[in-house]
This record gives structure tokens, C-alpha cells and sequence, in this order.
């Protein structure tokens, strides 16, 4: 069923005629049949299209083919015509899983119209299934960086090429965006993946602790201090260390961090035997530190060590339409915790979700996820003022994402399926930030 994306099933040939006419003016490539049984033979769960029947057919009828295509994906879009009066009949298939009901006879705009917001619906079904595949996945950056807006595909871009090498790096980014996971997958995809990941808080311990956790001691260093300690950095020898919240170490702490870093060693606290250091070292700051510089709050020098690559982890205000896919994924990895079946993430609430503000970023994101699976609430907080603009202008950009996602990232077969001229296609990508490279599948 490659590249077919309506199937419209009736058993008088000249409605299948008429609709045929229909569909290849509006540029919709469809399969007309006159038996269900022949759309269900080769009918499976990937199928990127929707299924459009009449209901009165002789044999299998169209409640019966619901049933079976609902038994094959419950999420595939069947679009149900009736006769006059059927009004009951409808009603109780669309209790059953029906995308949707016209009368006939039906206006071609309209049945068009319908369609095509059934297709949208299709494309961002499966996108966020695909994005559910990968909490299983094997790339570990795409796996951890998900989400098709320019930011993210030039992060994943920039993360994938300096994961290769062994240099320092710092993350930088609000709270909540997302640093440590990029941190992680920097690991996981760089040769030092067979190594540990040691993750250590700086903002986290006390002061009068944070020595001795990097560096460790031996004992009697200190009062306390009953026998020899390895410190984070000796842990982290053969992988990486992620020293997250930097920007609060104090300025001495900061200066022996920096001949950590210049001469690869370490020396515990009450020792004199300098211990070699095979580590690779990324830094997570939501703090500006070349403003902290200016200001006296952090060394230029350690600086300038530590960032041989900055990477910046954009906010979900810079990548909406990244927000319902993100939001699926997160159901997904939150139902697979709780050993539940993911509950559906209607398409309403994903444009609700684009909508919203999410001060907290990616970790808002997934406290509503978590609540969305337990049940406990709305994942949108009523009190939270969201505009009618706001929400058509975040459904409008979800569906044009997803109707180039789903033609590859051909803006012909996108502007024909949304019915838009190229001009206003064009006209929109510029206005909502989207463009066409990043739909292209590598």
C-alpha cells in the first residue's frame, strides 16, 4: 500500500468513480475497492493512511470492516458513509471507533476536508509511536534528544560529532531543559560508553564536603576521615564525570579543578602521590558564567578549560512543535514505570500542551506525563492563560510539520494534502520557524 493514503471501499462503481475523481484533484492518491475483504489482506498497523466505507455493502459490510480494521490498529482512521436517516447506525460506529461520519451523498470538499484532517491525525499517530519506539531504541543521542524542530536536529547534529571526540564540554541551558540528558548521551554515544558515567551535584553537598567528593582523602585527613576515600574523580577514570551546577563551586574549588583538568591527575586530601586521571569531564551550567566572569563569581581560565565545546540546550518556548511528540514519549516511558498500557494523547490536548507556557521545561513536561498516566489531573493547569491565537497558532504549526513529515519533507505532496497554494505553504513554514530540511529522512 506504499504511497496509497485513502482507501475508499464501495460496491457501486460509479460512487468508486466519482471518488477517484475526487481524490486525484485534490492530489490524494487513493485505492477504490469494491469488496472490504480485499482492503483487509494486506491491511497492517503501519499503514500511513485512512480508510473511508460506505456502510450498506452487500456481505461484509461497513460495521463489520470497522470492526476488523479496529481489531488490526484501533488508532487507523475509518471514515463512515451513510444514507439518509442511518443517523443511529453512525452514532453507534463512531462508539466503536470510527474516525468520523458523512451523509450521502457527500460534497467532494467536504469528504476532502475530512480526510485530510484524518490523514494529519494519521502522521502524528505514527510519529509518536516511532518517538515511543525509542525509549527501547539503539541510538543513544536520538534516543535522548528527540524532536523534529530546527534546534533539536541541529543539537542531535553538533551532540552525535563531538560525542566522537574526547573533549571537555559545557552544557548550558534553563532548568529543567534537558542538560544532564544531553550529558548522557554524549557518553553513551563516545568510546568511553564501557566506562561509568559519574554524575555529581555541585549545588547538591555542602560545602565542606564537595573536596572530598572529588577529590577524595585519605585517612585522618580530617576529623572523621577513619579510612582512605576514592573521590568522584578517581571513579570517573575510564568514562566521564558531569559536574552539574558548576556555576555554584566556590573559587578555590574552582581553582583545583582547573590543574585537575590542565594536568589530568589527581591528589587526595592528606596525600602527596598525584594519581593519573583518564577521564573525559562535561560541565552543566543554567547560569551565564561569562557573565559570572564579569563579575568576579567564576575563573576566566577555568572557563576558557572547559569550554573547548558549548553546547546550548534550547527551551521548549524555542521548539513547540517538538511538544506533543515529546509528551508521548514521556507517557510512554512513564506507563512502561508503572506497568500500564499508555493512555491516547487526544490531538486537542497536544495542541493545548503546544500552547502552554512550561516555565519548567522538559521536566514539567514530564511531571504532566505522570500525571496524565495516573489520572490524577489535567496535564494543562487550568490557572495557566493560554489565548484561542495562541492554540490555533500551535495546531496550525503541528499539522504543517506533520503533513511534511509525512511526505518526507516534499512540500508538494504537503501543500496538496493541507490544500494550500505553495505561496501560503511557504508564507506559514516562514512564520511559524519550520523548514523543510528538517523533515528530510537521512
Amino acid at each position: 500500500m506504499s504511497g496509497v493514503r485513502v482507501i475508499y471501499v464501495d460496491d457501486e462503481e460509479h460512487i468508486r468513480l466519482s471518488a477517484a475523481q475526487t481524490f486525484d484533484l485534490a492530489g490524494i492518491e487513493a485505492r477504490c475497492e469494491a469488496d472490504p475483504r480485499a482492503v483487509l489482506a494486506g491491511l497492517d498497523a503501519g499503514y500511513a493512511g485512512v480508510i473511508v466505507s460506505d456502510i450498506r455493502m452487500p456481505g461484509m459490510d461497513g460495521e463489520a470492516l470497522l470492526r476488523a480494521v479496529m481489531a488490526i490498529d484501533p488508532a487507523l482512521p475509518v471514515i463512515l458513509l451513510t444514507g439518509f436517516g442511518e443517523v443511529d447506525l453512525a452514532v453507534r460506529c463512531i462508539r466503536d471507533g470510527a474516525y468520523d461520519f458523512l451523509e450521502k451523498p457527500c460534497e467532494p470538499a467536504r469528504l476532502v476536508a475530512c480526510v485530510e484532517r484524518a490523514l494529519a491525525l494519521r502522521a502524528l499517530t505514527l510519529e509518536n509511536r516511532a518517538l515511543r519506539g525509542r525509549v527501547l531504541g539503539a541510538d543513544p543521542v536520538c534516543e535522548a534528544l528527540t524532536g523534529r524542530s530546527a534546534p533539536m536536529a541541529a543539537l542531535r547534529r553538533t551532540v552525535a560529532a563531538v560525542a566522537r571526540t574526547d573533549a571537555d564540554v559545557l552544557v548550558t541551558g534553563e532548568t529543567g531543559a534537558g542538560k544532564e540528558r544531553v550529558a548522557r548521551a554524549l557518553h553513551a554515544a563516545s568510546a568511553r560508553a564501557g566506562g561509568p558515567f559519574v554524575h555529581i551535584n555541585c549545588a547538591a553537598l555542602p560545602a565542606a564536603l564537595i573536596e572530598s567528593e572529588l577529590f577524595g582523602h585519605e585517612a585522618g585527613a580530617f576529623p572523621g576521615a577513619v579510612r582512605a576515600r576514592y573521590g568522584k574523580l578517581e571513579h570517573a577514570r575510564g568514562g566521564t564525570l558531569c559536574l552539574d551546577e558548576i556555576d555554584s563551586l566556590s573559587l578555590p574549588l574552582q581553582a583545583k579543578l582547573l590543574d585537575v583538568l590542565h594536568n589530568r591527575v589527581v591528589t587526595r586530601l592528606g596525600s602527596n602521590e598525584a594519581i593519573p586521571l583518564d577521564i573525559r569531564v562535561l560541565a552543566l551550567s543554567k547560569s551565564d558564567l561569562g557573565a559570572m566572569v564579569g563579575a568576579g563569581a567564576f575563573r576566566a581560565d577555568l572557563l576558557y578549560r572547559l569550554n573547548v565545546v558549548t553546547l546550548a540546550v534550547p527551551d521548549l518556548s524555542e521548539r513547540r512543535e517538538d511538544i506533543p511528540g515529546l509528551f508521548a514519549l514521556l507517557v510512554a516511558e512513564a506507563a512502561a514505570r508503572y506497568g500500564v498500557e499508555p493512555p491516547d494523547v487526544p490531538p486537542a490536548l497536544s495542541g493545548a500542551l503546544a500552547a502552554a507556557d512550561w516555565p519548567g521545561n522538559v521536566r514539567e513536561l514530564r511531571n504532566a506525563a505522570e500525571r496524565h498516566v495516573l489520572g490524577l489531573e489535567s496535564a494543562i493547569d487550568p490557572a495557566r492563560p493560554v489565548t484561542l491565537a495562541e492554540r490555533m497558532a500551535a495546531h496550525e504549526k503541528a499539522l504543517i510539520a506533520a503533513a511534511i513529515a509525512a511526505s518526507g519533507g516534499h512540500l508538494k505532496g504537503a501543500y496538496e494534502a493541507l490544500g494550500l497554494s505553495r505561496k501560503t505553504l511557504y508564507d506559514k513554514m516562514q512564520k511559524h520557524g519550520l523548514s523543510r530540511e528538517d523533515f528530510v529522512e537521512e
